[in-house]
């Protein structure tokens, strides 16, 4: 095939999440999170895994930053745990914590790749989940403050303010299969506001106190489509877009909820609550993994093939359309791509080596439809894959395999897998093949 040349200013870089990566999960000051109490709930997480030993990425940071670098990465995306800089979720800053990530963003610096800094990538202080969790609104109030402290101690360009809330919403209040474990539409709905507004009250922060500077909320977009060629098929897509796409868009970008989404009882959404949350945004990032086909009973189809992970569905043509939609219909920021991956089923075979053809197969796909959607005149700057690092894939503990490197949890030794030399040849060339 002809290659596809990407411009020169383009930034590839990889993602990673800190409950899901660091370990040393009582060490240094770090407080308790909700994941810490999900996990270790019997019968929550596959196997009964947990955040430790994660991938040890808080006593091994300097083996991985030498990794990125030999990789070719021009970006690295990573979280911050809030529980590491307040142990319980409110005042002052545990200065241990604050110092890792000081040390974590220096390191990157220094081997010339730019660092991206999430604030919430679902591990919120237990000591919130207590006094309410996302279903307060003084949660909100407590993360603007600690995004203050977090934006005063570590230099970076660029930042996300909530990762996937999305999945939090659906995954956390609607079916309870993630932490905080609750299953209720109503109370979801409460979350979902309430996660809005402190990415809006953060975003704002940044703004007054440390212009220059750019920030976004990292969204997972899911292009919805009619499983069937009747009205009801296409009418059920078009309520399925509202919940996965526009109740999180729609406020961010135009100051207002989809009328399909709102709940009856609206108390918990104050009068300038949706000012805060359409602060406007620096960028945008964009998260795919797989289409959402529904039929005329609401209920999702599986239309295409899936590997490890069954809900992820290998539909490149999806991303491009996600994409085309994000521009055409919302105005325009950069956009960047904070993950996109496949999990499969990878072991180092007798010499060592970890064959991952169906990643690569994955990912060729899928930057090609990327590429397709840039040549469209949308405006994608970088691209983060999902992820650098096996790691704990929360429900699922350790039994599904992300990484382009592979990560032995006994030994802790890492393996670059074919998909980790195949992204640095990407890399060093600008040219997919």
């Amino acid at each position: 095939m002809n290659a596809l040349r990407f411009p020169s200013d383009f930034v590839w870089g990889a993602s990673t999440s800190a409950y899901q990566i660091e370990g040393a999960t009582k060490e240094d000051g770090r407080g308790v999170s909700i994941w810490d109490t999900f996990a270790a709930t019997p019968g929550k997480v596959r196997g009964g895994d947990t955040g430790d030993p994660g991938a040890d990425h808080y006593h091994r940071y300097a083996q991985d930053l030498d990794l990125m670098r030999d990789l070719g990465l021009q970006s690295y995306r990573f979280s911050v745990a809030w529980p590491r800089i307040q142990p319980n979720g409110s005042g002052k800053a545990n200065q241990k914590g604050l110092d890792f990530y000081r040390r974590l963003i220096d390191g990157l610096v220094e081997r010339g790749i730019r660092p991206m800094v999430t604030l919430f990538h679902w591990d919120l202080p237990q000591a919130l989940q207590d006094a309410g969790g996302w279903e307060s609104r003084d949660t909100a109030l407590r993360f603007a403050e600690y995004a203050e402290i977090v934006f005063g101690a570590l230099h970076a360009r660029d930042w996300l303010t909530v990762n996937e809330p999305k999945t939090v919403v659906d995954c956390g209040y609607r079916q309870g299969v993630h932490a905080p474990g609750i299953a209720d539409s109503g109370r979801a709905l409460v979350a979902c506001h309430h996660l809005l507004l402190a990415h809006g009250l953060a975003s704002r922060l940044l703004h007054e106190q440390h212009p220059g500077r750019r920030i976004g909320p990292a969204l997972n977009l899911h292009p919805t489509y009619p499983a069937e060629d009747s009205q009801e098929a296409r009418d059920a897509a078009v309520r399925q877009d509202a919940v996965e796409n526009r109740l999180y868009l729609d406020p961010i970008f135009k100051g207002f909820y989809p009328e399909e989404t709102l709940p009856a009882d609206r108390s918990h959404i104050r009068e300038d609550d949706l000012a805060a949350i359409s602060e406007p945004i620096d960028l945008l990032g964009v998260q795919y993994y797989t289409p959402i086909f529904v039929g005329p009973d609401q209920r999702r189809v599986i239309r295409h093939r899936t590997r490890q992970a069954g809900w992820l569905e290998d539909y490149p043509d999806g991303f491009h359309d996600i994409l085309v939609r994000v521009k055409r219909d919302y105005p325009e920021v950069p956009l960047v791509i904070t993950e996109n991956g496949l999990a499969t089923d990878d072991e180092p075979g007798a010499d060592g080596r970890v064959a991952d053809e169906d990643r690569i197969s994955y990912l060729r796909g899928h930057l090609a439809a990327m590429h397709r959607a840039m040549k469209a005149g949308v405006r994608v700057e970088g691209y983060h894959v999902w992820s650098l690092l096996d790691n704990f894939e929360w429900a699922e503990g350790y039994a599904q395999r992300f990484g382009i490197v592979h990560v032995d949890f006994e030994t802790q030794k890492r393996v670059p897998k074919d998909s980790a030399h195949w992204y640095r040849d990407l890399i060093r060339t600008g040219e997919l093949r």
